[in-house]
């Protein structure tokens, strides 16, 4: 590895014919800093850049693959218009090759028009991270509602970032691995190179498991991060909820393990609710009222008091009421580990151990010194994802794992749990509606979940679905929704216009066929790529797109979900070019403010960009000049870090980074607001999307919206199908992402080396059943579709379940290194109204299948 000064020396000398260059991954959304090694003007390593804190010169195998791409002769690198008006899986589009002239006057006439006419005939659908917030100005600036885009799609985070603001004020989520004991990873694989910030989370992962942090992995397959735990708890999928309301049950009521001085000071656990499941409230101010056990009264939240409750029962104005904290003992009594034994297949000892184990590690009531300040010390903390909420009923299994590292006073606490960055040098927690948290990061996409109350139940306004899905984070299943059959929601309009680039909506929504009805509903799909993928193929113009290695982007680390607080640093890089990129490609930030200039709302653009990237005087945008991107980011960069450090200043030294302070590490104390154990405001959320359902003459069923998790089983359980009688699950591999790196040759062949990437995993169990063998090829068939692959016989996977791996089975002519590859688990998947999360707009990933030889 090259030392730091012979980087910074040589990151000068651009026609040097040996060079290391500071710039930043893309081959997922963390963008980990690296270090490009150019040899006569040719790319030929990539290293973990050792400046910078998300990695520490650590790289995994994406990052060191992605040159690959940039070589990749299957890349568009001329404007394409479709000249076939037919559209579908498989169907040819027909391409001719048209001048970047053309391409650019048929769009911008097109949007032109659309603008005129009603802005939200347009929607976008990306997973560009770095570009967020020049989309959110772009967006607004032509005229779209506010979330009027397709991410990541529907098994990212939609129940996940809903309950992380809810409880966090904050985006993502992390454990204190520095000082955790006990960790319970559900439904993930934090620290096992998957994930937010891979490359420090496993790093620290290690050491903590090298000081003897105890590790429990609940997931019904052996994952890579259950291969290297303590302890592997194989359970049947969709029912991680239950299993979280049974350690509840056991903590609260069973061995009374509890934060009650967190829980009385920092949480609504004191609030006192009527029998309506509403807070009492004061008459005059409104305010939630908690009782004063001194002065043996109920008065305001807010008010002085020594002692508050949070058990028992209280009498307020001849009405009895119990404080919330007492709600949720109560609620979770139902809950028995051998009651939940039954529903999980996890035995009634290992729930009631694993609680026991884990509130004991917390350490209630203990402190720890750092910085020479005095903080609360809990090293005990779960962490989920995806695996555990991708169904139905997601937002209340998300709820009440979340209560276990509540109930224990474990969030923001050292060796506890915690969000992404709720608190900076300059910003911190506010406190909203009730007295609860709501995030107050600056410069990145929050949201109040309580802003709902500022709209009003009835007829949709957008291809969001805001009205039907009133406190929803994610909004990519609503809009496929809206763009499927606008009539049925009632839109005013119907949606004529998709931009659409760096992400693959055949490949990871569910169900192709919904999906490909979809897109050949929208009457104009303007397409940013590299290559011809599945989602491509529906386009009537494709712009060639850069490869990252190739492109200019400011500040890509985030606060909100890749600048990790495990690194211990604040920092911020660029990505630079490292090459030019083929004569023609541009980066589509960049043709997007050109469009705004051809369309005619480029003063607007400016604007809102000065808003969106707070740029102060004299480094604000001209109303009607169009600047690069370089040139916004440039003034971005002095009016955030001053004059030294422009955007020059960046591109030879790579990170300007900064040490946080431990009490911006750990928060706890210094939040004023109160983080809610009792979500109240689901009831009035509820009776909103109620509203709206009946104006839409929907049945839509609202009952999850309750303030305190339950467990439902999924539409699978439902199935009564003989033939249908194995549970499927997908997985995660460190080595891929998305449908970025399927076609990356370099990890197509570890993939072809690996006992399970491109197999599907079963349990002998299950196989001898079905008399299958080891190597066999199958189909999986379930009420959506049908996809084949070969037979991986396997213990490290639950009896009653099978496993797929990745987002593979691609079948776009245009990636033919991933064509064909592995097995598509998202076409197993039915898309429809009622397998959604009437709260958090997921979709339900829960699915059985019928499993059958194929022939050879």
């Amino acid at each position: 590895m090259p030392s730091e000064s012979k980087v910074m020396k040589n990151s000068k000398l651009e026609k040097e014919r040996d060079v290391w260059i500071h710039t930043v991954c893309n081959m997922c959304y963390t963008s980990c800093g690296i270090i490009v090694h150019r040899v006569d003007g040719v790319v030929v390593m990539i290293q973990g850049d050792p400046n910078c804190p998300d990695s520490w010169g650590k790289l995994c195998a994406k990052g060191n693959a992605g040159l690959m791409g940039l070589y990749d002769p299957y890349r568009v690198r001329t404007p394409l218009k479709r000249t076939n008006p037919e559209k579908g899986i498989g169907v040819e589009p027909k391409w001719q090759e048209i001048t970047w002239e053309e391409a650019l006057e048929i769009v911008s006439a097109k949007l032109k028009r659309i603008r005129e006419d009603d802005p939200r005939k347009l929607f976008i659908a990306t997973f560009d991270t770095a570009l967020t917030a020049s989309l959110q100005a772009w967006s607004s600036a032509f005229g779209l509602q506010s979330g009027s885009f397709m991410p990541a799609n529907y098994y990212c985070g939609a129940a996940l970032h809903l309950m992380t603001y809810l409880t966090n004020a904050s985006f993502h989520s992390e454990i204190d691995l520095e000082h955790c004991n006990y960790c319970i990873l559900i439904g993930n694989q934090k620290g096992f190179m998957v994930g937010v910030c891979p490359n420090i989370n496993t790093q620290k992962m290690a050491e903590a498991r090298s000081r003897g942090m105890k590790l429990v992995v609940i997931d019904p397959l052996g994952s890579n991060a259950a291969a290297k735990a303590d302890e592997w708890i194989p359970i049947r999928p969709g029912t991680d909820g239950a299993l979280a309301l049974a350690m509840l049950n056991v903590l609260l009521n069973e061995v009374r393990i509890f934060d009650q001085e967190f829980l009385e000071k920092q949480t609504n656990g004191p609030y006192l609710v009527g029998p309506d499941g509403h807070y009492m409230r004061d008459q005059g101010t409104a305010k939630p009222l908690v009782w004063d056990i001194h002065e043996g009264i109920a008065k305001s939240y807010d008010s002085k008091a020594e002692k508050l409750a949070i058990e028992g029962i209280y009498n307020v104005s001849g009405v009895e009421c119990k404080p919330a904290f007492q709600l949720l003992k109560d609620h979770v009594k139902k809950y028995s580990p051998e009651g939940v034994s039954s529903i999980t297949t996890v035995p009634s000892e290992t729930i009631r151990r694993i609680a026991v184990e884990f509130g004991q590690a917390a350490r209630v009531g203990s402190e720890i010194v750092l910085d020479g300040k005095v903080f609360p010390y809990r090293p005990a903390a779960v962490n989920q994802y995806r695996g555990a909420y991708s169904h139905k009923h997601g937002t209340h299994t998300a709820l009440a794992i979340q209560l276990l590292n509540l109930v224990i006073g474990g969030i923001y606490a050292p060796g506890g749990y915690r969000g992404f960055n709720p608190v900076g040098p300059s910003w911190g927690i506010k406190e909203g509606r009730d007295g609860l948290v709501v995030a107050g990061q600056p410069g990145v996409r929050t949201w109040d979940p309580y802003e709902f109350y500022n709209n009003k139940p009835g007829i949709p306004h957008s291809v969001n679905l805001n009205e039907l899905f009133p406190i929803a984070w994610e909004r990519s299943t609503s809009i496929q929704l809206a763009v499927s059959d606008p009539d049925k929601f009632k839109l005013p309009f119907k949606p004529e216009a998709l931009i659409h680039c760096r992400t693959n909506l055949m490949m990871t929504t569910a169900d192709r066929e919904a999906m490909a009805d979809a897109l050949s509903k929208i009457p104009f799909q303007i397409s940013f790529a590299r290559e011809i993928d599945e989602t491509v193929e529906f386009a009537d113009i494709v712009f060639p797109e850069t490869h990252y290695l190739e492109r200019f982007d400011a500040l890509p680390n985030t606060l909100l979900h890749t600048m990790s607080p495990s690194s211990g640093y604040w920092y911020w890089g660029v990505r630079q070019p490292v090459v030019d990129p083929p004569k023609g490609v541009r980066h589509w930030g960049d043709v997007l403010i050109e469009l705004a200039e051809r369309i005619g709302f480029l003063e607007d653009f400016n604007a809102l960009t000065n808003i969106i990237y707070g740029l102060k005087e004299p480094y604000k945008l001209y109303s009607n000049k169009r600047y690069s991107r370089e040139e916004i980011a440039d003034t971005r960069m002095k009016s955030m870090f001053g004059v030294d450090h422009d955007l020059a200043w960046f591109k030879e030294h790579g990170y300007l980074t900064t040490k946080r302070k431990a009490e911006e590490m750990y928060p706890r104390q210094s939040i004023k607001a109160r983080i809610p154990i009792y979500f109240e405001h689901f009831l009035d959320a509820g009776e909103f999307a109620n509203k709206t359902a009946q104006s839409l003459s929907l049945a839509w069923d609202t009952s999850d919206y309750k303030p305190m998790p339950d467990w439902k089983p999924c539409p699978a359980y439902q199935d009564e199908s003989k033939e249908h009688d194995l549970y499927v699950v997908n997985t995660t591999l460190p080595f891929h992402s998305y449908t970025v790196t399927p076609a990356n040759p370099w990890l197509n062949e570890i993939s072809e080396h690996h006992p399970y990437a491109y197999k599907i995993m079963i349990n002998p169990v299950s196989a001898d059943k079905k008399k299958i063998r080891d190597g066999d090829l199958i189909w999986l068939e379930s009420s959506a579709g049908k996809v084949k692959g070969r037979v991986k016989v396997t213990e490290c996977i639950h009896p009653e379940v099978l496993g797929i791996a990745g987002v593979f089975g691609g079948w776009a002519k245009g990636k033919p290194v991933g064509r064909g590859k592995g097995t598509h688990f998202n076409s197993l998947i039915p898309f429809s109204l009622d397998r959604i999360d009437v709260i958090s707009n997921g979709l339900d990933a829960c699915v059985k299948v019928k499993v059958y030889k194929a022939e050879e």
